[in-house]
């Protein structure tokens, strides 16, 4: 390891390429106090025809797209034609990798992505103007994190206090997770230059909360409180509110433990209902994109334990879930990632307004 200097639902949870075993009828979430099904107030097709999507990040007003196999980082056309902004040529898909998430921070663009033989941070300076913008040089930020054909995490997302956020999977070696000297399994920290913050809970070590399988979602409340969504194995998937040193529990727990030493999840669901990838918080709300699910997840801020399901089976897999610039949600489906079933729009990004 060096450390150097766009809207809607679902996918997976899985111990392999393929998915995880359906939970029995008994196996139901210990937070199933909501669970209706319900549809925001529109729902518009921004983009479609899209291979392997996985990321959303906005630059000012320019809607910026990561597809996983292909490597092309995209920019959308106010009418929601794709432009190539760029490859990265060092992606490697297979499996569960490839390129991954994205973040957009003052003229930079920031990927996390799978290489031949690890997973990758680097950054770019964003040229041009929108609808010609360009990638400048690449920066590697952190390289030697482990990687596989499954668990890479992938997600990356600055918080309210300007650092940028990692999620980082087991990449298949369930005992990394508890390993405070290992990288996997991780929520890291990092300053914009890739840095490690002084403030970060293990002092020297980019490491903020640990014991996680596959983390691939990142959110804030206005109020600073940080949430992340997981894939389980084939008990539970979590909603977690993360806590600077805090310990996840995998592969020691799964799911509500209550067990001295682990952070237990606010929220579980069996993961043939979930499989929650990207998310977003917006009115008031957690919307959480679900793959396997096939549904988009709504988590009211201020009764964490319930939960609404939108457009179940509607879109197919959900993938990222981000707040445009205008405050609508956009949601993206991922029906084409080999896993799916691709109908003959797909992948779109689908405008939400909540």
């Amino acid at each position: 390891m060096v450390i150097a200097a766009l809207t809607t639902s679902a996918l997976v949870a899985c111990t392999t390429p393929g998915d995880e075993p359906v939970p029995s009828a008994s196996e139901t979430s210990a937070s199933e106090t909501g669970g209706a099904s319900a549809a925001p107030s529109s729902v518009e097709v921004v983009a479609r025809g899209l291979d392997a999507p996985w990321s959303i990040a906005f630059h000012d007003e320019t809607p910026l797209l990561s597809e996983r196999d292909s490597g092309r980082m995209l920019e959308l056309a106010a009418d929601g034609t794709p432009r190539e902004v760029g490859v990265i040529d060092a992606a490697v898909p297979g499996g569960e990798g490839g390129l991954l998430g994205i973040a957009v921070h003052e003229e930079h663009l920031y990927a996390y992505y799978t290489a031949s033989g690890d997973n990758r941070l680097e950054r770019y300076e964003l040229t041009g103007d929108p609808g010609a913008l360009g990638l400048g040089p690449r920066e590697v930020l952190l390289e030697g994190l482990p990687s596989a054909g499954v668990h890479n995490g992938g997600r990356i997302a600055f918080g309210p206090d300007g650092m940028l956020y990692v999620t980082v999977g087991d990449a298949g070696d369930r005992s990394s997770a508890q390993d405070v000297e290992s990288l996997s399994g991780k929520i890291l920290r990092l300053t914009p230059d890739g840095e490690v913050p002084e403030d970060n809970p293990i002092d020297g070590s980019p490491v903020y909360s640990y014991g996680h399988r596959n983390p691939q979602g990142l959110a804030w409340a206005e109020d600073g409180t940080m949430y992340a969504s997981e894939f389980g194995q084939d008990t539970w998937d979590e909603l977690n509110v993360i806590e600077a040193g805090g310990n996840y529990g995998w592969p020691e727990v799964e799911g509500i433990a209550e067990e001295d030493g682990y952070i237990d999840p606010v929220q579980q669901w069996a993961p043939a209902d979930a499989s929650p990838s990207g998310m977003a918080v917006a009115e008031g709300s957690i919307w959480i994109a679900n793959l396997r699910g096939e549904r988009l997840r709504e988590v009211p801020l201020d009764d964490l334990a319930d939960s609404t399901e939108h457009h179940v089976g509607e879109y197919g897999r959900l993938r990222d879930a981000t707040v445009a610039p205008d405050g609508s949600l956009w949601v993206l489906t991922n029906n084409t990632d080999g896993r799916g079933e691709p109908g003959p729009d797909d992948d779109r990004i689908l405008r939400i307004v909540p």
